[in-house]
């Protein structure tokens, strides 16, 4: 029987914490990336010196078992589609449309601007040419997370992309059928039975396969991830770019006394369900409510198939219920928060949401639920975690493009601006910046 789960309480009523209070007084959870470095470093400098040789030694290690070749046979992702549950590929079909109609929109266009008569300035987006796309295994399986790398990627107009995602024992070596699916559906070619810190690895630096081919490093690498594979991302990166160290997963909700608990709680239990770090986080100025989510917490976790994780996560310091006077100081609560998914559970949500400045991802009203964001909303799962919100983006189409500045000056705008280059140069104390200009005029004057 399931003993009564009583959210921890933050009574901020009668207070006016600062920002800076606010980020030490609220729940937080997050993982200390630094304290395994030293066990993931070896890895990479292994597989820096050995390539794929070592990334299956590594995997026989950590996953338990060894493909027989690192990337998936073509014929394997073709066999996974034919035999996925149809419901399930009818599922996929429509997450992939509605995630390719929002981040269609999101293609930017080259812009040119005269500055002057003369002189101009292009931005040109340019895709990255060759991405790494993570697929994380652990306690579950995420197709989804393959439409949510690869829909933004094939959007950018990304030409060369491979799907990385751990072996499985219990399918031959491979990863996990649905994810070959899931890959094969979206039009992936390449697949990699690699996972964790090796696979962050062998992707930036490549290697060659068992039969000789070669596995070619990326130039990006995007997707969620354990603590290892987080601390192989920064180990990584410069070498190649990375989309985020992304921590446990999150949910916040901010919710009044019009809010239904039971639609509170079990939004608190779905993302609960991911991780024993997680975080599910209540922001309300109704102590009714906080007591009836209580209660509802602990009715719905009778019935729940993965109650002793979500029980952990619900008790952890990273969780709890932030008791405030009003809505307003609640947003003041949320802003500073900056969850990774945030839900509006208020009279008039729309309205509040729209006054929310720091959140991953932003769920208005009783009918949408993070679970609709994880899989068909259309929206990117992929999100800063950890307060990141405050300064960063989830994946988009954005993260695989890059901006491109193109400057074309003819030689009368050139010496227009000549003197006001060759003072910014001597004020600056770097005299041939300006002898650069000079010398393109120095015969004509």
């Amino acid at each position: 029987m399931t003993s009564r789960i009583e959210l921890a309480r933050v009574d901020l009523r009668g207070r006016t914490p600062t920002t800076a209070q606010l980020r030490t007084a609220l729940p937080r959870g997050g993982v200390d990336v630094d304290s395994v470095l030293h066990q993931v470093r070896p890895v990479v400098e292994a597989i820096r010196d050995r390539g794929a040789a070592a990334a299956l030694e590594f995997g026989a290690k950590f996953d338990g078992v060894t493909p027989d070749s690192v990337r998936v046979p073509a014929q394997r992702l073709a066999a996974a589609l034919d035999e996925l549950d149809p419901a399930v590929r009818a599922a996929l079909e429509v997450a992939i449309d509605r995630t390719r109609a929002v981040h269609a929109d999101q293609r930017r266009t080259d812009t040119t601007t005269e500055v002057v008569p003369g002189g101009t300035v292009t931005e040109r987006w340019v895709p990255v040419e060759r991405v790494g796309l993570y697929v994380p295994g652990g306690n579950a399986v995420y197709p989804s997370s393959v439409v949510m790398n690869v829909v933004p990627a094939q959007a950018a107009g990304v030409e060369s992309l491979v799907v990385a995602s751990p072996p499985q024992q219990q399918f031959e070596g491979l990863p996990h059928p649905t994810i070959l699916a899931a890959a094969r559906l979206l039009g992936v070619e390449e697949v990699w039975a690699v996972g964790g810190a090796q696979a962050v690895a062998l992707l930036s630096y490549g290697g060659t396969d068992t039969d000789g081919a070669d596995l070619l490093p990326v130039d990006l690498i995007t997707g969620p991830g354990n603590i290892y594979v987080t601390a192989a991302k920064r180990l990584c990166r410069g070498l190649v770019g990375i989309d985020a160290e992304a921590g446990p997963t999150e949910i916040a909700v901010l919710a009044d006394a019009t809010a239904d608990p039971v639609h509170v709680a079990a939004d608190l239990i779905s993302q609960a369900e991911h991780d024993v770090l997680a975080a599910s986080v209540l922001v309300t100025d109704s102590p009714e409510l906080a007591d009836a989510v209580d209660a509802a917490l602990t009715a719905q976790l009778t019935v729940v198939k993965h109650a002793e994780r979500v029980t952990t996560a619900l008790t952890g310091t990273q969780s709890g219920t932030v008791l405030v006077d009003d809505i307003e100081q609640g947003l003041r609560v949320v802003n500073a928060y900056a969850a990774e998914h945030l839900e509006i559970q208020t009279a008039d949500a729309a309205a509040v949401a729209a006054r929310v400045r720091s959140a991953g991802a932003i769920f208005v009203g009783p009918y949408a639920p993070v679970s609709l964001g994880d899989y068909c909303a259309g929206s990117n799962h992929v999100l800063p975690t950890a307060g990141c919100a405050r300064h960063s983006s989830g994946l988009s189409v954005q993260t695989f493009l890059r901006g491109i500045h193109v400057v074309e000056y003819s030689e009368t705008a050139l010496k227009d601006v000549a003197g006001h280059v060759v003072a910014l140069a001597d004020a600056e104390d770097l005299p041939a910046h300006g002898q650069a200009v000079r010398a393109r005029f120095e015969a004509l004057s």
